[in-house]
């Protein structure tokens, strides 16, 4: 569904990614994992077309975005959510769900979407009339989640899901993840919390330094020797 191949990308004069090479395929769950700073919101960033990249050509389905300017890459089926939920705290949840709706492609299902985003959160439904940023920072990732459903997507692009939530709230959050794959999203994650994402994903990749280190199914980087002692604390 999703290939890049041989991505460099950065800012300015300062380069972020490296060759980086790596595929999504339809149904399945691929993470990138790595310490803060390795790229890996860079890396989003530019399959979002947010930035553009340097080097290499990243594909969805088989179709080079290139071209294609960034407020069309979701009409591709590309939908992400961002760092740090980026909601809009003055409007409701349901307004919030409301905009993840706004293309034309989705505007007409919207109340088949928004009750399935319901029937996945029921949380939001009983928060719909509520102030977004009145919410738990759980609350808010569950909002910003459904926000990105709303639209459809094809692949689901997951920045960084649990950074600045209580440890107790992570484990929910990463249980999200798991009941979004049952329903058949493809899905790829950024993640630095490295045990609890490789527990929910089929392979992932791992990126220092803006380089591809190692790429692999979920279960053999966990047990790579590498991963246990630098990521996972054994």
């Amino acid at each position: 569904m999703l290939e890049l191949s041989r991505v460099s990308a950065g800012y300015g004069s300062f380069q972020a990614l490296f060759d980086v090479s790596l595929e999504v395929r339809a149904g399945e769950a691929v993470a990138v994992i790595g310490p803060n700073g390795a790229g890996k919101t860079t890396l989003l960033r530019a399959i979002s077309k947010l930035i553009e990249v340097s080097a290499g050509e990243i594909r969805m389905e088989g179709r080079s975005l290139g071209d294609v300017p960034a407020h069309r890459i979701i009409d591709l089926g590309l939908s992400q959510v961002p760092e740090h939920r980026r909601l809009f705290p003055r409007l409701t949840v349901e307004e919030n769900l409301r905009m993840g709706a706004y293309t034309a492609a989705a505007r007409p299902k919207f109340a088949q979407r928004l009750e399935m985003v319901y029937a996945l959160f029921p949380r939001m439904k009983e928060r719909r009339h509520q102030m977004a940023g009145t919410m738990s920072g759980g609350e808010q990732q569950m909002c910003a989640i459904g926000r990105a459903l709303m639209s459809g997507p094809k692949l689901l692009l997951l920045d960084e899901p649990s950074a600045g939530l209580a440890p107790v709230i992570v484990q929910s959050i990463f249980d999200l993840v798991r009941k979004i794959r049952e329903e058949g999203y493809t899905v790829m994650i950024v993640e630095q919390n490295v045990r609890q994402v490789l527990k929910v994903v089929d392979r992932a990749y791992l990126l220092e330094v803006g380089r591809i280190k190692l790429a692999g199914s979920a279960a053999e980087l966990l047990a790579s020797a590498e991963i246990q002692k630098a990521y996972v604390g054994l």
